[in-house]
């Protein structure tokens, strides 16, 4: 009995999946399997997906890194709280231009300060983005 040599992709291009994200106690959640698709016939995952509610003042952009390994950052910029726009591996301003890597850090100013980012906790096929 084999193993596959690779068992998933991470898929960069395509459109920006969007999904409403469930209001708890403790935070908001999504499924995990939003990352999920399906590419000539082989598993793939999106390397990031939109999380929206009407709660939410900005969107939160959850990156995926592997099945346990997720990063949440709330997409307002810092420099000014302008909302930002995700462009694969980063976030962009369109105010001022300032960017951020995936993990929330500034790679390019004028922002200073690094992203809010939120604890993901992985529970089965549920991802809880913690809001404190």
């Amino acid at each position: 009995m084999g193993t596959p040599l690779i068992s998933s992709i991470l898929v960069g291009c395509g459109t920006t999946h969007y999904v409403e994200g469930t209001f708890e106690s403790n935070g908001i959640s999504v499924g995990a399997m939003e990352f999920k698709i399906t590419k000539n016939n082989t598993p793939a995952y999106r390397e990031y997906i939109i999380v929206r509610n009407e709660r939410l003042e900005v969107p939160i952009c959850v990156y995926r890194f592997s099945v346990s390994d997720y990063s949440a950052l709330l997409m307002k910029c810092t420099h000014q709280g302008t909302e930002l726009q995700a462009a694969g591996d980063h976030l962009h301003c369109s105010g001022h231009g300032s960017e951020f890597d995936n993990r929330g850090k500034v790679s390019q100013g004028p922002a200073e300060q690094q992203l809010r980012t939120f604890k993901v906790i992985v529970n089965e096929d549920k991802l809880l983005i913690e809001l404190k």
